[in-house]
């Protein structure tokens, strides 16, 4: 499955802000070791159910730890057997676009 998600503090101290705490989520996304991405608006990851969703988990654990309020969205691609196409359904688009041009 793949999961894009944003995890962010509803409101901010004066120790680093909204920045601080989704730096923090990231972290935690980056050293779960699954395949994963960040880009302007979520972060993406990749993996079985149980491991994606223990690392949104722990993700908005940290981002609670800064805020007494936390706003989460987050979207599912589940498609049991197939791995590899956080970068594979990119590609395809890619290619099709090439195709196009």
């Amino acid at each position: 499955m793949i999961v894009a998600f944003s995890v962010s503090p509803s409101t901010s101290d004066d120790t680093g802000g909204v920045g601080e705490a989704v730096a923090a989520a990231v972290r935690v996304v980056r050293e779960s070791g699954l395949p994963n991405e960040t880009n302007s608006m979520f972060t993406c990851i990749e993996g079985e159910w149980d491991a994606v969703m223990d690392v949104v988990k722990r993700a908005v654990a940290v981002v609670a730890d800064a805020s007494p309020r936390t706003s989460l969205v987050l979207k599912a691609d589940i498609r049991p057997g197939h791995t590899g196409q956080l970068a594979a359904k990119v590609e395809r688009v890619e290619r099709l676009l090439g195709d196009a041009g």
